[in-house]
């Protein structure tokens, strides 16, 4: 059963057959421009990936109907099974099931027409305006500004941004449970004079959420209700020590669904097909994270690779905190990450010579031709130094958000003494069990160890870390699905979706060349045991095939840790996967010589251990 509410009504209930008695489940994913459809069934006794159909989202002129991209795209699918999910005149999804035609359940997610757009303020920048903003991007959204007192702006300069954003929904945070009130209601005050207008159309109220201190309900209410969509959920920070995100989340969702999504081009045709609210595309992928994490009970860090931004989660210890790099992405700001990066640091990656003027001119060329491929090994190594950057840039924006919560007093221990200052991030990689990646670059690269190297190399794994990676685009399908049927959901991720890359072993730890780092143990599925003795500066690749597993008892030297301390030993049970395992002793942190020949030549030895490109051609390169 799925019921979805309505704002001012009874909520709507629509009846569905239990997950056990489903045979087929159809998930879409209406995106910018591609609109792709998941269709998943039941086969022995298990759910699992059937096929998949694509078509243009025409969320825009002259189409203007997102059900056009979402039948056409469906129709590839029919073409492809033989089975009816139309209805015999197209115009509508055929739910339930009936023995002949339809699904038994649709959902879908959405980031048509760029998204969810929102716009957060806040009391103080750094507490309760970023408590709101980190509630804002864990719900799907792109934040577009944030708006505190102390944000550096005269009123009169507030007032104007918050009238010319036209976002699609604000949130508004500040002071805890029975805390400051007269300067929240300052920046109440002020989003109420801007009257800001929506971006979809004008003939509805602007959604406001309010998460702040509970004492101000009457006065907000009093304030805003008349020119807003008003909603009121708990505080987001009712005491200093404590982050409460999840029933602003929440709001959002709904308000997603019934504002914005219903005043889109067609949405509210394609509301009616789905007794599932539609979910924000970056949402769904990070519900899609939190589902690896709650069944492998690990610690995960997962990235989204797009083509204009990059989105990073973490699930640390039960929280989960995303971030969005907007203007990072390999294609459409694929500029962006070599002005930020430096285009000496994407050269870097090069094992060949080739000039900085060469390689911007290339992405250049990329930026305005967003949908072209590299056609050459040269293109190819270009792209995946870029990739690196992307990622490590990403990393970095992330860990200035999964931070301590400010304002809380910090015990400090006479450890801490002797630091000059607390490490604000709790991102810490040691703690991190799985990386998972998705988007078109990680999922469509030529072999799967450039995969898992370029997240080792962008994201620097430390101790023993498991590396996933999602095939074929499945994860926000699956992160929406999930929130429904979770054990079919996990059914189709574990098996049809889930590429395990393998697992790396890198101790943390800086030496010289050719110097004995740690000694690796592993006891293979066929009872052979491998020993290998590694030295500064070398990577290793073992062959243990996906689902396999292995009994592995990794030595340290003294200046190195592998998670139990510098020296001491660690045993731990390896995951296999379609690379296998890495054992990476080129130390953390990762560091390329400055010189020019030297680097070029450590970089071809080290894809040539792991024979991650055919390195005769980089030879003919230099």
């Amino acid at each position: 059963m799925a019921s979805r509410k309505q704002r001012g009504k009874a909520p709507v209930t629509i009846l569905l057959k239990p997950e056990d008695e489903m045979r087929f489940i159809l998930a879409t994913d209406v995106g910018s421009t591609t609109t792709k459809a998941r269709f998943f069934h039941l086969k022995g006794g298990e759910w699992r990936f059937l096929v998949a159909g694509e078509a243009p989202t025409t969320v825009e002129t002259p189409y203007e109907d997102v059900t056009l991209g979402v039948r056409n795209a469906l129709r590839e699918v029919e073409e492809m099974t033989g089975h009816q999910i139309l209805s015999e005149r197209g115009d509508r999804i055929v739910v339930p099931y009936d023995g002949k035609v339809g699904v038994d359940l649709y959902c879908t997610t959405s980031s048509a027409g760029g998204g969810l757009q929102m716009m957060v303020a806040g009391l103080i920048k750094t507490m309760t305006a970023e408590s709101a903003y980190r509630a804002a991007l864990g719900a799907g959204s792109i934040v577009m500004d944030v708006i505190a007192r102390d944000d550096g702006r005269r009123p009169h300069q507030k007032i104007q941004r918050i009238r010319s954003l036209r976002p699609d929904m604000i949130l508004l945070a500040g002071g805890t449970d029975g805390g400051e009130s007269a300067h929240v209601m300052e920046i109440a005050e002020l989003i109420n004079a801007a009257e800001p207008k929506p971006r979809l159309g004008v003939d509805y109220q602007l959604p406001v959420v309010y998460a702040g201190n509970r004492n101000l309900r009457p006065q907000i209410e009093k304030l805003m209700k008349e020119r807003f969509a008003l909603t009121i959920v708990d505080n987001i920070r009712p005491v200093l020590e404590r982050e409460n995100t999840e029933p602003a989340r929440d709001a959002i969702h709904e308000l997603f669904m019934e504002h914005v999504m219903s005043h889109a081009p067609g949405y509210r045709k394609l509301m009616k097909w789905t007794p599932v609210p539609i979910m924000p595309t970056p949402a769904g992928e990070g519900l899609a994270m939190r589902l690896i994490a709650s069944t492998c009970k690990m610690n995960v860090l997962g990235v989204g690779l797009g083509g204009a931004t990059t989105n990073v989660y973490s699930i640390v210890d039960g929280r989960f905190v995303r971030s969005v790099s907007a203007n990072l992405g390999m294609s459409y700001s694929v500029t962006n990450v070599m002005k930020s990066a430096g285009i000496e640091n994407i050269v870097r990656w090069l094992p060949f010579k080739l000039r900085e003027e060469d390689v911007a001119m290339r992405l250049m060329n990329k930026m305005i031709r967003p949908t072209t491929i590299p056609q050459t090994l040269e293109d190819l190594v270009v792209e995946h130094s870029v990739a690196r950057e992307a990622l490590r840039l990403g990393l970095e924006h992330h860990k200035t958000i999964a931070t301590r919560l400010k304002g809380v007093r910090v015990e400090r221990t006479v450890a801490d003494a002797f630091e000059q200052e607390l490490v604000e991030t709790y991102i810490k990689m040691m703690d991190i069990g799985i990386i998972a990646g998705t988007g078109g670059l990680l999922s469509h690269a030529p072999d799967r160890i450039q995969t898992m190297l370029i997240l080792i190399d962008a994201f620097q794994p430390e101790g023993v870390t498991r590396m996933f990676q999602d095939s074929v685009f499945m994860m926000p399908h699956l992160g929406v699905l999930s929130t429904v049927c979770e054990k079919a959901a996990w059914s189709i991720f574990d098996k049809d979706c889930l590429v395990r890359l393998g697992t790396v072993i890198a101790p943390v730890g800086v030496g010289f060349e050719d110097e004995p780092v740690m000694t690796v143990e592993l006891a293979m599925p066929d009872g052979e045991i491998v020993k290998e003795d590694l030295r500064f500066g070398e990577i290793k690749r073992i062959r243990l095939a996906e689902r396999q597993e292995a009994k592995a008892v990794v030595t340290p030297q003294k200046k190195f840790d592998v998670g139990e301390g510098p020296g001491h030993k660690v045993e731990s049970t390896l995951i296999g996967g379609v690379v296998g395992v890495i054992l990476d002793a080129r130390g953390r942190p990762l560091r390329l010589p400055e010189n020019d020949a030297p680097r070029r030549k450590m970089l071809i030895n080290w894809f040539q251990a792991l024979d991650v490109y055919p390195t005769d051609e980089f030879q003919k390169m230099l």
